[in-house]
This record gives structure tokens, sequence and C-alpha cells, in this order.
């Protein structure tokens, strides 16, 4: 199926996609995708579950992609290799479509039963998803939940769109058309590597400040704005260090991760990496007071008030900004319930910060553990940038296009 982009272009040239497939009827439209990708360059390798094959027969997708069709994970394996594995290792994209609500539950919770399922657990790359189901599915909160938890991972989702339903009803759950679901695999693939050669350190999530073996002083923080920019700095080509604190999410791919537990230890991690880093992205909310004295044992309840004397942890963007190097980069967050703008401006002097990122943690779907946020980015130099309410990988890619500005002023003029 023709494409939007130019004839005779290949901008995939090589590229290696793993083309997942799962048994609804929009399948046929995978088929016009498998296709159009292998004309734009790119090395297409199809995986099948069994309710696949009933819509579409895996010679058809042998031979639109010139390569051999994976439908169980028990046929003959190449010699030293066990290929589940080598095609979540081997791709530089992941795309599932259709993205049935049954492989979206398994895949949100971990199940691994099909060969689909099985191999995107091993994947490294980025993965897209095409969700196609009826609408009362789509409707489901299940559902909804199961793709709010994969893209709170960073996978990318494009549509479903409304319209014409395999039942004759009309509504939300139809599949993207091939052109777009090739667009967006494109994007993804072809995106401008503008940090390539920089090194990040990104801070996420809280801190824990013990003051017994099992009690400690902390914040709802999930670390998810962190996790997003450290993902979108990777995708952008920059070498990615994350800091990061207790919090139940994945290390985005490629990320090195550095897990810590208390404001101190983050301390410690971030002035051992900042000489030699380009950027340094304060995103955890640290706590800043530990308890003054730790107990070895539990501390026991009785009649008794207990009254806990807090310590001041130490400044982390403040030290980094008193460390600062020439060309060096320093963003700072300001997470505030009032006057935002004027304590995210006062902090930022205070720190040393060449970028402030400060939101109002108090207006909705913007505060700690959403999946969207609504920011100002406030520049050292005077300029303030509102950004509407967003997803937080869309909001980490404003944050990383500020610092890309903040690097190239600070560029010498040949």
């Amino acid at each position: 199926m023709p494409g939007n982009e130019a004839q005779g272009e290949r901008p995939l040239d090589q590229r290696r996609i793993l083309f997942c497939v799962a048994g609804g009827i929009a399948a046929y439209k995978a088929a016009f995708a498998v296709s159009r990708l292998r004309q734009l360059g790119a090395v297409v390798r199809v995986v099948l579950t069994q309710g696949a094959t009933a819509f579409v027969t895996p010679l058809t997708f042998q031979a639109l992609s010139g390569q051999p069709v994976w439908t169980t994970l028990f046929q003959p394996q190449r010699v030293g290799a066990v290929d589940h594995v080598e095609l979540a290792h081997e791709s530089d994209l992941c795309i599932i479509a259709p993205a049935t609500a049954n492989i979206i539950g398994k895949l949100a919770n971990g199940i691994a039963d099909d060969p689909v399922s099985t191999v995107v657990m091993g994947i490294q790359a980025p993965v897209l998803l095409a969700p196609a189901m009826e609408a009362g599915m789509m409707d489901n909160p299940a559902v909804a939940a199961n793709l709010d938890r994969l893209r709170s991972w960073g996978w990318h989702v494009v549509g479903p769109e409304e319209g014409h339903l395999a039942s004759g009803r009309t509504g939300p759950g139809r599949m993207v058309e091939p052109q777009r679901l090739v667009a967006a695999a494109v994007d993804l693939l072809t995106r401008d590597q503008d940090l390539a050669g920089r090194r990040l350190v990104v801070t996420a999530g809280p801190t824990r400040e013990y003051f017994d073996p099992v009690r400690f002083l902390s914040n709802p923080s999930s670390g998810k704005m962190g996790f997003a920019i450290a993902a979108a700095a990777r995708e952008r080509g920059a070498q990615v260090t994350l800091i990061h604190g207790p919090v139940a999410l994945p290390v985005p791919p490629g990320v090195t991760a550095v897990p810590i537990t208390s404001a101190r230890d983050m301390y410690a991690a971030v002035l051992e990496r900042l000489p030699g880093t380009d950027v340094l992205i304060k995103a955890a909310a640290v706590a800043d007071f530990r308890p003054a004295e730790t107990r070895e044992q539990k501390i026991k309840k009785n009649d008794a008030e207990l009254t806990i004397s807090l310590a001041r942890n130490p400044d982390i963007l403040a030290e980094a900004g008193r460390r600062k190097q020439p060309g060096q980069v320093l963003v700072g967050f300001a997470a505030e319930s009032h006057d935002t703008l004027n304590f995210a401006r006062e902090k930022m002097k205070a720190k040393g910060a060449d970028l402030m990122v400060a939101n109002d943690i108090t207006e909705p779907d913007a505060g700690f553990a959403h999946d969207t946020n609504r920011v100002h980015l406030l520049f050292a130099d005077g300029r303030h940038r509102a950004l509407p309410l967003l997803s937080k990988r869309e909001v980490a890619h404003h944050i990383l296009d500020a610092v890309k500005e903040i690097l190239a002023d600070a560029e010498p003029s040949p």
C-alpha cells in the first residue's frame, strides 16, 4: 500500500523491525504494513500468535517480508541461538499490530505464554502498539488500565481510531490504517539523534529516610517524570545514567541505572558522576530532612508520644551548582503548591541552575504519580515557556529541547 514517503527513498535501510501480529481481523492491515516497511528498506521479521494465523497465513507474511515467520517457540532454531531471545535483542523496533485486548493484558501483566508475549518480554528496543478491538472492549477499564501501564513504561501507542468495526457497529477501537502505522515507525526509527555524544545524569523518584529498621520519611513521588526524561534522552542518542530512589518502574532500554535509598546516597552518587557530565537533570523528589538519629531496633508502640528530631539533608542541586564547570547544564525541578513561578525563579537563582521546571502539584492530572504533567520552563536568562497538559514523555522531550538550546548557546562561536 502506498505511504506518504517519497518514492525511491529507503529511510529504514537495514533497520531491524520485529513485527508481532495478534489474533484480530485487523491482521490484514499488518500485511500491508509489513510490505511497506520492507519497501522502505527495513528487515522485517514477523511473529504470529496462533489466533493471528486464523486471519492471515504465515506464508503471506513470509512472502511479504522475505524472512522466516515464527508461529511457535518450538520450531527449529538456528544453530547456537535461541531464536526468541535473538529476535528480541537484535531488533531496533518492535511493532505489535493488531494489539488485541488479550495481548495488551498479557504484556501489561508479565504473562508470556505464546510466541508474541514471550518474545516481547525480552525486547530491548522501543515498542509501538496499534490497539484494535470492539468498542466495548476498548472502553473496558481493565484495557484502559493496561494501556496506561504500558505507556508509563515508555511504550508508544498509535490509535485506535473511531470508525466502522468488524461487528458492523461504529465506535472507538478500529486499528489505524497501515500508512499511519508505518509513519509512526519511521518517526521512531529516524528521530533526530541531537544528543548523541552527550552524557546526561538524571535523578528520579523519592528518597527514604529511615528512623528505625522498618519506618521512614518519604513522599509520593513515583519517578515517572525522571524515567520519562531518561528514556527520551536515550532515544535522542545521549549516554544516560539514571540515579533513582525506590520506585516500581522498569529501567528504560540502554539506560544505566544506579539505585539508591536516601538523600545522602543520591548526593554521593550524583557528585561522583558530575565531573565529565554534560547535563544534570534533577527530577528526583529528595527529602529535605532526615531523622537526626536512626534506631537500630524497631521502635515499640506505647502510650507515650514519639518525637523525632530532624536534621537537614545536603542540597544536591546547590552543591552541583557550586561545582559546575563551564559548559555544563543544570536542570532543577520546583514542585510547589502555591506561588509556583516566584518560588521556582528564586530556587533557580539560589541553586545556580540553567533551567527550572516548575509545576503546581495541586493541579489535577499534574501532581505526583500521574502519567501527565503541566509545567513551566524557566530559563536563567529570563525566558518563560508554559506548556499545556501533556504526557510525561512529551514533557520530557520539551525539557530536552530546552537543554539543547542552552547547550547550543554555550558553544563557543566559530
